[in-house]
């Protein structure tokens, strides 16, 4: 049960962070190297490290940067940090942001009000990208009534760009391309999309929010990569996250362009309201200082050899789980599997891959569903290098126990999910999952009563996305202790 009410006396500082440290007890492992890609950790030593930097600008604002010139200093060393590792100049630019969904989000409206600018007879905007983009783009299109326009991408993520190409028009304000894209791990070809965009005088946002703080360093271990930053002519912005591999805690990204050409777009301005000038150059008022500290702390702490030595590591735990995976009967590697990534998919009929994933989750595994096709998501840190071993011999026996069990299919999880993403029209399973969202994040916490509905997606509901939630509320009372 949740609390609805803010306690008449305050609790004592001991006793709540003794609650607080019980909270955690159902939530992944990632100390214990059991999640991948929820947690980008740099080490015992370097979080304990964070947390003082953290500590030193805890009460900062970052709002007003003429007030707090500390945040300013150490927000322009990320940029021109992050903008050299890009292969950007001296006129490279750019602002931190809370993270890859901001700095999406800010690319897809500065393009669409560029384009307002320099081409007004434009009203309905659209965005080319590949279908395996983040869908932070869908969120930014919903929010900032821009269209997307996706081009085909094979199962193992590689984009058709021919088609890609016919997609571009007359109203295209910006191109996209992942570096790489989260699905399966592969670097979209940066030097074609872009030459593309160049050719008809279009913006081109390179999303390296997943990749942009270790493809650098994997190119200095000799990994062959196509490239995919600014010395691409016709990149104009890319994403970075710092709380990916550049181990910083969460909410830390950036947004940078090839030059203030373009992000002046970005900035907003209003000067008419009776509190005065009011101007901000991202979607946030307040920005937390501490964010901003730590960030310029991790990169500062890290240095290109400790950031090299990390990389050095995750891929050598990522090859080591790719060979394992490889040679297990019924299982195939999607994607280029060249990076940090492994993405695994069934190669038998005999092999269900969401029963799988549940028998994995039972074990303690975090596990990342996928579909189109059905596959599971992995991407590997430094931190996986001590259980790749156990975790290849559990997902071994896994498909083994599956194989024995074809029940195993139409129960619990796998059940679930292998019947929204077979559903052909995509508009029930977002009914559907809205629903749950409505459940989740609902006043009352009670179950909706489906039974009666005409909802055609109210049966799927009602078997197996209910249980779920049953579970989400037990774990939720358990750990608040029942209170209210």
């Amino acid at each position: 049960m949740t609390r609805t009410s803010i306690p008449t006396t305050g609790d004592k500082h001991t006793a709540l962070l003794k609650q607080m440290a019980g909270f955690r007890e159902g939530d992944a492992d990632w100390h214990g190297g059991k999640t991948w890609s929820l947690v980008y950790d740099g080490g015992d030593k370097h979080h304990a490290f964070l947390k003082k930097a953290s500590q030193l600008f805890f009460a900062e604002n970052a709002l007003n940067p003429m007030a707090f010139q500390s945040l300013r200093k150490m927000e322009l060393d990320v940029i021109h940090m992050s903008a050299n590792m890009f292969n950007g100049d001296d006129q490279t630019v750019g602002t931190m942001t809370s993270g890859g969904t901001e700095s999406l989000l800010l690319a897809v409206c500065t393009y669409r009000d560029r384009a307002r600018r320099k081409k007004p007879w434009i009203v309905r905007p659209n965005i080319v990208l590949p279908r395996t983009a983040h869908p932070a783009f869908n969120k930014a299109a919903h929010y900032f009534g821009v269209s997307l326009r996706f081009a085909k991408c094979d199962e193992h993520g590689n984009v058709d760009v021919k088609h890609y190409k016919r997609l571009i028009n007359r109203n295209t304000v910006a191109c996209v391309g992942s570096a790489p894209q989260y699905v399966t791990g592969s670097v979209d070809p940066i030097p074609e999309l872009s030459a593309l965009a160049l050719k008809k005088g279009i913006p081109f946002h390179v999303d390296a929010c997943f990749g942009g703080f270790i493809l650098p360093w994997l190119e200095r271990l000799d990994i062959a990569m196509p490239e995919w930053d600014f010395r691409c002519p016709g990149v104009t912005s890319i994403s970075g996250d710092i709380h990916k591999y550049g181990y910083a805690p969460k909410g830390s990204s950036v947004i940078i362009y090839r030059d203030m050409s373009y992000l002046k777009h970005q900035f907003f301005i209003s000067t008419n309201w009776p509190g005065g000038i009011y101007a901000s150059p991202s979607l946030q008022g307040t920005r937390a200082g501490s964010t901003i500290a730590s960030a310029w702390a991790s990169m500062m702490a890290m240095g290109e050899s400790g950031y090299i030595s990390r990389a050095k590591e995750a891929i050598a735990a990522h090859r080591k789980m790719k060979a394992g995976i490889e040679a297990i009967n019924g299982l195939r590697i999607l994607g280029p599997s060249t990076l940090t990534v492994v993405t695994w998919a069934a190669d038998a009929k005999d092999v269900d891959v969401y029963a799988i994933a549940d028998i994995l989750s039972a074990k303690g595994w975090e596990v990342s569903r996928q579909q189109h096709p059905a596959s599971v998501h992995c991407t590997v840190n430094a931190r996986n290098s001590p259980v790749v071993d156990d975790y290849v011999a559990d997902l071994a026996a896994a498909v083994e126990h599956v194989r024995a069990n074809p029940d195993l299919a139409s129960e619990g999880e796998a059940a679930m999910y292998g019947m929204m993403a077979k559903i052909p029209v995509r508009g029930l399973v977002s009914n559907g999952v809205r629903k749950v969202m409505e459940q989740m994040y609902g006043a009352s916490g009670e179950m909706p009563d489906l039974a009666e509905s005409d909802d055609p997606m109210a049966d799927m509901v009602q078997k197996h996305v209910l249980p779920m939630l049953d579970k989400a509320r037990d774990l939720r009372e358990r750990l608040t202790g029942g209170r209210t």
